[in-house]
């Protein structure tokens, strides 16, 4: 299995917290940043290649990897056009790295090692989703139904749970998604969010994707300088993983 962590964005709504370095090195608690955190993770759970997906700052991101010294492999992959393109672009860049079973993660999400653990042990294709979380207004939703997520989007609200981007997929299942971003990115389709091309296949049975519910568990997404407030009290709160 191969971690791939989209950390090609801007992070504008950050505004000078991330002005000398990529949102994903932003700090947590004790030293950590969001990456450190999420690569210490992944590592510890067996995970042993990631690949990473680069915007501003890449060299600055790929010297802080290094310095890391963590037992992973890690693939850089650059977006040249992360200003004018969504991640779905960025995906279609690393594409030659991604034939295998695939954990799938946004560069500004924190999350339990529980949360991982759950999504790594998932013998069924997964999004992280929670029952008990409010729906967001601009953030992302899963349509579910029957036990089955149907539609991933920030406009969905019937039948909806307040999603995060955390996913675990079989092989065939993330080859399948691939295939519609490469035919979305090579159509001229590159400023929408991957999960429009998700949401066409998602249909198909070999990607029956599952909503697994991590209630009130920590996995979060850090979009601004509120949320990295919330998710630094939330941590101190945790007993020590």
């Amino acid at each position: 299995m191969k971690a791939l962590i989209l950390n090609s964005g801007i992070g504008k709504r950050m505004g000078t917290l991330v002005k000398d370095h990529p949102k994903c090195m932003t700090p947590l608690l004790d030293g950590e940043t969001i990456l450190s955190r999420q690569l210490c993770q992944l590592a510890a759970a067996g995970v042993r290649e990631a690949v990473i997906t680069t915007g501003p700052f890449e060299r600055l991101l790929q010297s802080y990897c290094k310095d890391l010294e963590l037992p992973l492999k890690l693939n850089f992959v650059h977006n040249p056009e992360y200003a004018q393109t969504n991640y779905i672009y960025s995906i279609y860049q690393a594409r030659s790295l991604l034939d295998d079973e695939i954990v799938l993660m946004h560069g500004d999400l924190v999350f339990s090692d529980a949360v991982l653990a759950s999504v790594l042990n998932s013998v069924e294709n997964c999004m992280t989703v929670s029952s008990t979380a409010p729906l967001p207004q601009k953030d992302f939703k899963a349509v579910v139904q029957n036990g089955r997520i149907l539609k991933v989007g920030v406009e969905f609200f019937d039948s909806a749970l307040t999603a995060q981007p955390l996913y675990r997929l079989s092989r065939s299942s993330w080859r399948r998604w691939l295939e519609n971003i490469i035919a979305f990115c090579e159509s001229g389709k590159r400023a929408c969010y991957a999960e429009v091309a998700l949401n066409e296949v998602l249909s198909e049975l070999e990607l029956e994707l599952k909503p697994l519910d991590v209630k009130d568990d920590l996995c979060c997404e850090i979009d601004n300088e509120r949320d990295l407030f919330l998710i630094r009290s939330k941590m101190a709160k945790l007993p020590k993983e």
